[in-house]
């Protein structure tokens, strides 16, 4: 049987909520009634987030096991996964259980009449310092990237797969897929969901190593949707 969605999860030491996120994923993805995958990424985790995934698959069969061999970063993450599922539609969120799992059906239902769903984090549970970097960081993104979503580093997103194989990853490119997207012609969508406060676990991300070196790949895909190729044929002759 054909899987129809592959969930995939990039992780980088959360030893200490990836018990608790699959236990909610797994009933969520059962009740969709269809063939389901979890692909799982640890990305040089030094604690014990990859010894509890291997006990934890011993029992949950769907549970597939991705483990790097040192640390690569979120953009190879999420590449890895991409390239090994085997799902029509690849649905995507974060280990830190910050994203809320009971929004995948009503992405699912969008994801019907789209590419992409985005998810929109409407009521941001993070420290004001993070609220107000990402806010710059959108703004700034939206208009060098002319994109058309709000919060593209929701990681809660659902991808028709036949279409993310047509994008080619470099690092940092996981915060530009809906401009990706959008370069190819497919159709991106954003819906409102969820978001929850970190309670376990410390964050891996920060000013410093997220907003600068964000600067050159927003001017990197600001140049590939101005290079597009754009044209029409009129007319084929024998």
């Amino acid at each position: 049987m054909s899987l129809k969605y592959s969930v995939v999860v990039p992780l980088k030491n959360e030893e200490e909520n990836i018990v608790e996120l699959i236990n909610e994923i797994e009933p969520v993805m059962n009740k969709v009634n269809a063939p389901w995958e979890l692909i799982c990424i640890d990305d040089g985790s030094t604690d014990q987030t990859l010894s509890i995934l291997q006990t934890l698959s011993q029992d949950k069969k769907y549970l597939r096991i991705l483990a790097f061999s040192k640390n690569f970063g979120q953009s190879s993450a999420f590449d890895a996964g991409f390239k090994a599922a085997k799902g029509e539609f690849v649905i995507t969120l974060d280990g830190d259980r910050q994203n809320d799992p009971a929004d995948i059906p009503k992405m699912i239902e969008a994801a019907a009449h789209a590419d992409l769903v985005c998810g929109h984090r409407v009521n941001r549970q993070d420290p004001i310092s993070k609220k107000i970097t990402s806010k710059i960081a959108n703004f700034v993104r939206s208009r060098l990237c002319k994109d058309s979503v709000h919060d593209t580093g929701c990681s809660l997103k659902i991808y028709r797969t036949k279409c993310l194989k047509k994008i080619k990853m470099f690092h940092g490119m996981h915060r530009f897929l809906p401009a990706l997207f959008e370069i190819e012609g497919f159709r991106v969508v954003e819906i409102p969901v969820n978001h929850r406060e970190r309670t376990k676990g410390v964050t891996k991300y920060n000013f410093f190593n997220r907003s600068f070196n964000t600067i050159s790949d927003m001017l990197a895909v600001r140049w590939m949707r101005s290079r597009r190729l754009q044209y029409q044929i009129g007319q084929e002759l024998p």
